[in-house]
């Protein structure tokens, strides 16, 4: 088993490849893009952390009954709707505020102030491929689509950088 993160999938939103600049023809094409590279490197048994605006306007327990692994969502902006309207569409586990995994890691949708003084470290999305937001500090990783090749990000490999 192993755990995964993403954030900012913003499934079935067609002005957000506008905003961010996304390399898609179209919103079909992102929305079967982000569930193939999702579903080639997340097994059944794994776990994914959705960080925020996952998107899909109605469409949530489709999309997430294509995708592959456990799924748990701690809810950004774009999250509008109840925590049971998304446990039912198909996480497991939906949270309103940043949740702290492992005793050091604060998974939230928006960047959190900790730095390398401090015991945590924050994963998080919400900023996409902002400039002002490269490096907050070596204590900081942002998992939004954009920085990610639009691919989850294996938790092994946020440690790898954060950690060494």
């Amino acid at each position: 088993m192993a755990i995964f993160f993403i954030a900012d999938t913003h499934f079935s939103e067609e002005n957000i490849m506008k905003y961010e600049n996304r390399p898609f023809m179209s919103m079909e094409v992102m929305n079967e893009e982000l569930i193939a590279n999702w579903n080639r490197i997340v097994g059944d048994e794994d776990i994914v952390y959705v960080l925020g605006d996952f998107g899909a306007y109605g469409q949530e327990k489709q999309i997430l009954d294509r995708l592959k692994g456990t799924k748990y969502l701690v809810k950004g902006n774009h999250d509008i709707q109840n925590n049971e309207y998304y446990r039912q569409a198909g996480f497991q586990g939906v949270y309103d505020y940043p949740i702290i995994l492992e005793q050091f890691w604060i998974l939230s949708h928006e960047p959190l102030y900790v730095n390398e003084n401090m015991p945590y470290a924050n994963l998080f999305g919400h900023v996409h491929n902002s400039p002002l937001f490269k490096d907050y500090s070596s204590h900081h990783f942002c998992v939004s689509v954009e920085r990610i090749n639009y691919t989850p990000i294996e938790f092994e490999e946020i440690k790898r950088q954060i950690i060494g």
